[in-house]
């Protein structure tokens, strides 16, 4: 145990974000640096419980009480190895994921709960910054070659522990560099791209070759794939977004939130002088009220929005934890981000009903009306309709399952009913010798989920080209079954 009366002594405290109007004039990350000793002392408000509930909460079965212990301790290069023990890429996790681990936390029955994100964040930090970060090349090669279509966290989790074990992977990706979401989703000032930079550097000199820019069901077909390696991992994530099919719908000015985000990342590196969607001065409006609406909202915010309204269907979440939903559960609480801390002008319980035209082809407004759940539906309430003034729109209202592209007739896998590849308990589609991870197989989930899943199909691909793997799995079939 860290600090036997950590707990008790200790409030928890997050690390200071900084100041609202600094911060929105540039693109980086919006927390200010946190001293290691304030660090440990979190660390020390951990129980070490007989039964950590922390582990159930999160999917890699993190070793939460070992490492916050030995951080308290200070002894950085073993927390690190047990850190790194379950998941391959904290530094993606301790800044994206949402941590249902702290919502799982035993402390958190009637006090505030650990710091756990934090602390697994600044110990993946203080590695890299010392040097315990190495690359972690494989003794021996088996010989047989695996391609990893899709290159986000899932599939960069499965090629990273595929090349430990000694097979030659290669990740393509369409895009013009590798990282999926992370690189073109994810917002600069929610992680900077250095971050995920370094990390293919360390898995580069590991032995996992890399090709973006490479259309594979096009140019590269999947027969191609077939004939060219032992093992196909399909990464390619749950990229069909969900649409509004109302009236006004083709006006200019409507996009989905994935068409303005790689813009905002593009202009954070200064890779392009004009983003082919740049808000400066518009009305923006954004449908949906989860991550990535939050992610276009400090976007429009660092761009110049002249105003920005986010709408959700769904009514104001309380900020207590629901009864239906007790602790150790993940409750869907009312919750306010870093872009809302910025700009909050979220409207709850209403529906779009029209996208309303200037006469020119563009859009000039949202007609909108206030709903009620009644009847298994929402139903719109009476004489609540009314306009807002949009220049842009943005939806932000999820995703579907993986695209249908020619790579999935080509490789003749199977789509079920939610829309996602269909996959046995080892993760194993229809076709020998293609398997799917992450969003494509599981549908669209959380960044931990992601990589857990990419380290567990790993060991079942090792499995299959071997008879055998010592491939941690912290998805085992037998679970997987029941949680699908």
């Amino acid at each position: 145990m860290a600090d036997p009366k950590g707990f008790i002594t200790t409030p928890r405290e997050t690390p200071t974000r900084r100041p609202v109007d600094v911060r929105i004039q540039d693109w980086r990350e919006v927390y200010e640096p946190q001293s290691f000793e304030h660090l440990q002392k979190q660390a020390g408000r951990c129980m070490d419980c007989g039964i950590p509930f922390c582990h159930n909460g999160c999917p890699l079965g993190n070793l939460i009480p070992e490492w916050n212990d030995l951080i308290w301790r200070g002894d950085t290069h073993e927390a690190i190895d047990r850190l790194h023990a379950t998941n391959n890429f904290p530094e993606f996790t301790g800044r994206l994921c949402p941590a249902p681990c702290e919502t799982a936390c035993v402390v958190g029955i009637n006090r505030d709960a650990v710091t756990i994100k934090q602390v697994e964040l600044r110990t993946i930090e203080e590695a890299f910054s010392t040097g315990d970060v190495k690359p972690l090349a494989p003794d021996r090669l088996t010989g047989k070659t695996v391609a990893v279509v899709g290159s986000g966290p899932a599939g960069l989790a499965a090629a990273q522990q595929l090349t430990r074990a000694g097979h030659t992977v290669v990740v393509y990706e369409r895009a013009d560099k590798i990282g999926g979401l992370l690189r073109y989703g994810i917002p600069e000032f929610k992680m900077e791209k250095h971050i995920l930079d370094r990390r293919l550097e360390q898995m580069e000199k590991e032995g996992t070759r890399f090709r973006a820019s490479v259309d594979v069901g096009g140019e590269l077909t999947g027969s191609a794939l077939r004939k060219k390696y032992d093992a196909i991992v399909l990464a390619i994530g749950a990229t069909q977004w969900r649409d509004l099919s109302i009236k006004g719908r083709e006006l200019k000015g409507v996009y989905q939130a994935m068409e303005f985000l790689p813009w905002g990342n593009k202009q954070a590196l200064g890779e392009v002088e004009e983003p082919g969607i740049n808000v400066a001065g518009k009305h923006v409006v954004i449908l949906g009220g989860g991550d990535t609406g939050a992610d276009c909202l400090g976007t429009s915010i660092r761009q110049g929005a002249a105003s920005i309204t986010q709408l959700e269907i769904m009514p104001r979440p309380s900020e207590e934890r629901p009864a239906s939903q007790p602790w150790p559960t993940y409750p869907m609480i009312y919750r306010v981000s870093s872009a809302h801390e910025e700009k909050d002008n979220r409207m709850f319980s209403v529906s779009t009903e029209e996208f309303l035209g200037d006469g020119s082809g563009n859009l000039r407004a949202l007609k909108i009306v206030e709903t009620v759940f009644a009847n298994g539906k929402f139903e719109p309430v009476a004489g609540t309709e009314k306009e807002i003034p949009a220049d842009f729109v943005f939806l932000a209202m999820g995703f579907t399952g993986p695209e249908r592209s020619p790579l999935l007739t080509q490789l003749e896998v199977e789509v079920d009913d939610k829309g996602n590849i269909k996959r046995d308990s080892n993760f194993a589609a229809n076709d020998d010798g293609v398997f799917v991870t992450g969003d494509a197989g599981r549908g669209q989930s959380l960044i931990v989920w992601a990589i857990a899943e990419g380290r567990s199909t790993a060991s079942a691909v090792d499995r299959y080209l071997t008879g055998d793997s010592q491939l941690p799995s912290p998805i085992e079939p037998t679970t997987r079954q029941l949680m699908v």
